[in-house]
């Protein structure tokens, strides 16, 4: 475990974030479109966002995934949802999941561009996966917008995961150049851990136009009185998020069969969607676990805050190989933040974050590991309380209330240079 890290390294005072979220009479607005390949509801880190900027009083567009059957265009919380292009989050193929975003990313430039010219932005924040959807925002960058690039995900390194390839396979090694021509494209990068900001800035950003912003929970949303009271005599494990192989929640069910029968009243309820989920489900069936490990789908981020904080104990059994070993999981702090002791994978991120503290650890890809924690949370409700109150501590620190004016002094920086750039354009062009 590293010493003590500290994931505001860096970052504003308390009072400094506070003032930096209130509304300001002095301030003008500043106008401000969030592009992400993703399910806008159901994504913590674009979400925080958008409703921190919108709070505050500034107009804010997000543009991103529909759902079927959702409409096309919504408001939530003072933000503008545009909903693009419907998703199914399934893809085994690299050619289909390549196809989809390529569509999103052509598609989102033009209604971009078009709204741009139409009423302009100041600020434009695009999320990667992928990272070259930052050319989506390049008729604002030429009419001198300010284009943010958020990396929530290193994309050589999970498409090599995802997808079975070494990392010195042609296509990675394609992912790294387009990584780097994202990086010097965007005026600023945001990342979400420090381990990512320190790969990318030895090979391809400046470290000044670098800033690591985390997955903090919203404590406002995630937190112990979030939901139900847990139901006495059933012991609830939970789980929440992506279904990817790197993700181990295979481990998990095997790690559950193993103690189902010494742990009668136990249940483990995965929530989510991807391409690991066929495979959940033939597995569960295979080892007669139907009624006791339940496949739910995705919820939005409002309704899985109340699902989580329902729960006696969180798995996170992430892989340590490749990208799972320093892809930063929000799940982590969301149980924390509820009141939910944690068990993690000891990965190479989390290793760097937690301490025996504030989680249960187990060894990365060992199910006997990870049934021994089962077993031990079932068995010490005293030292599981312990854990819980010393992870909810460290989430109420680093939550996103007291993170938020770091993200918002970036988007006022830049939106600052861009005034001061149109003001030197028209004092030299009377």
């Amino acid at each position: 475990m590293s010493a003590s890290v500290t994931p505001e390294q860096g970052g504003l005072e308390t009072a400094s974030i506070a003032a930096a979220t209130e509304p300001s009479v002095d301030r003008e607005p500043i106008r401000v479109c969030h592009l992400a390949y993703t399910f806008y509801e159901s994504d913590n880190r674009v979400l925080r966002y958008a409703e921190s900027l919108a709070s505050r009083g500034d107009s804010v567009d997000v543009i991103a995934l529909r759902r079927p059957g959702s409409p096309t265009r919504a408001q939530l919380n003072g933000v503008q949802i545009h909903r693009l292009q419907q998703r199914n989050v399934n893809e085994r193929q690299a050619w289909a999941y390549l196809l989809k975003i390529a569509i999103f990313t052509i598609r989102s430039a033009v209604v971009l561009g078009l709204r741009h010219i139409s009423k302009p932005y100041d600020v434009v924040h695009v999320h990667n996966i992928p990272d070259f959807l930052v050319f989506a925002a390049l008729v604002p960058k030429l009419l001198g917008a300010r284009v943010v690039l958020d990396i929530h995900d290193i994309v050589p390194e999970l498409y090599a995961g995802k997808f079975g390839l070494n990392s010195m396979s042609p296509v990675p090694k394609m992912l790294l150049k387009v990584e780097r021509a994202s990086a010097r494209f965007a005026d600023h990068v945001i990342v979400a851990n420090h381990l990512w900001q320190d790969k990318l800035v030895q090979r391809s950003v400046p470290a000044g136009k670098c800033t690591t912003l985390m997955n903090y929970p919203n404590t406002t949303l995630f937190c112990a009185t979030a939901g139900p009271r847990r139901v006495t005599g059933r012991f609830l494990m939970l789980y929440h998020g992506t279904l990817n192989h790197h993700q181990g929640l295979d481990i998990a069910v095997d790690a559950f069969a193993k103690v189902a029968r010494t742990m009668p009243t136990a249940e483990l309820h995965i929530y989510g969607e991807g391409p690991a989920r066929p495979g959940l489900v033939e597995q569960v069936t295979r080892l007669g676990l139907d009624g006791r490990v339940s496949l739910l789908n995705s919820v939005p981020l409002s309704e899985i805050a109340r699902v989580v904080a329902s729960a006696d104990v969180g798995i996170v059994p992430k892989r340590a190989d490749g990208f799972g070993n320093e892809a930063f999981s929000t799940k982590v702090l969301e149980f924390m933040a509820c009141r939910v002791p944690v068990i993690v994978a000891r990965t190479k991120v989390d290793d760097h974050y937690f301490s025996d503290r504030v989680v249960r650890f187990f060894e990365p890809g060992n199910a006997d590991d990870l049934a021994a924690q089962m077993r031990w949370a079932r068995e010490q409700p005293a030292e599981l309380e312990r854990v819980a109150s010393a992870g909810q501590a460290y989430a109420l620190e680093h939550s996103w209330e007291r993170s938020a004016g770091r993200y918002l002094a970036i988007v006022d920086e830049l939106d600052g240079v861009r005034r001061l750039e149109a003001s030197q354009k028209r004092s030299s062009h009377p």
